[in-house]
């Protein structure tokens, strides 16, 4: 990684990828503006010494223009269970280019193409505002098995993991290595100016997961498939309808192939190979005892 001056703005600087580039990044002597509507990190991550907590909330155009001064670059991450969030964060985004901001990098996902809905529209006019950018596109994350995602609690509670995806595999990713991918593309010389897709070493389907979280824990977890009709209804009773569907609808891609498969770009952006999922969990035993 080369060095470089200047400010990085790194907006939900509490959240899952946001705290742990945070870190990254000033573990690397970065200066950071730790940038969210909250006081504290999500659970797991520590606070970041060394990081300017700046206020910030999407829906609060009053906290844009600080958040900005004298930030040079910029990590994006979208409003959260925002339909459109392109009429949030395109103004937003007008307003950091003539705030003199450079380079932008934005979290997507694997499931949304340039162009596609919801961030896919900020993804296709990020290379039009910035001279300096990057979109990363992360498969599923490894922390969706963790702390209060619904995944976690159906399998602390009864055992089990309920999704639509059939025997769909996917490449799941450590958040970790998400974060260490935008502190690159942040920092380095050169920016990827280009979407990356972002897995982990191996595609694995639900099946394999579950097995593989009850021989490490020892505690039995299994899959249980449901349809998508099923899925839709079940997540419709834990968050907006539109959301459920949008959540649902992606299970049934993974079940249908859509996110079978294993790229090497973390390994080609930081030099080192994404951690497994039996290395993640592993970890995780060992932080929470």
């Amino acid at each position: 990684m080369t060095a470089t001056t200047g400010t990085t703005l790194v907006i939900g600087a509490t959240g899952t990828t946001g705290s742990r580039g945070t870190a990254l990044l000033t573990a690397a002597g970065h200066h950071v503006k730790a940038a969210s509507r909250h006081a504290s990190p999500v659970p797991g991550a520590e606070p970041v010494p060394g990081a300017q907590p700046v206020s910030f909330d999407w829906r609060a155009p009053d906290t844009h223009a600080a958040a900005l001064d004298g930030v040079d670059r910029v990590y994006l991450v979208p409003p959260p269970g925002d339909p459109d969030p392109a009429a949030i964060m395109l103004p937003f985004l007008r307003q950091a280019r003539t705030a003199g901001v450079r380079r932008a990098v934005l979290l997507s996902s694997s499931a949304v193409p340039e162009g596609g809905p919801a961030v896919g529209a900020v993804h296709r006019a990020l290379p039009t505002l910035f001279d300096e950018w990057a979109v990363l596109r992360p498969s599923w994350f490894m922390q969706n098995f963790t702390g209060t995602h619904p995944h976690a609690v159906s399998m602390r509670e009864e055992g089990v993991i309920r999704t639509a995806a059939g025997s769909g595999r996917v490449g799941f990713i450590d958040a970790g290595d998400i974060a260490a991918v935008a502190v690159h593309a942040l920092t380095d010389a050169q920016a990827p100016d280009a979407g990356l897709l972002l897995t982990g070493p191996e595609a694995l389907g639900y099946d394999s997961v579950a097995a593989i979280i009850t021989e490490a824990t020892g505690r039995p977890v299994v899959h249980r498939r449901l349809s998508y009709d099923e899925m839709r209804d079940r997540l419709t009773a834990l968050m907006p309808p539109e959301f459920a569907t949008m959540l649902a609808g992606m299970d049934r891609a993974i079940a249908e192939g859509a996110e079978d498969r294993v790229t090497d770009t973390v390994q080609r952006v930081t030099g080192r190979l994404p951690r497994t999922f039996r290395a993640f969990l592993e970890e995780e035993m060992r932080r929470n005892g």
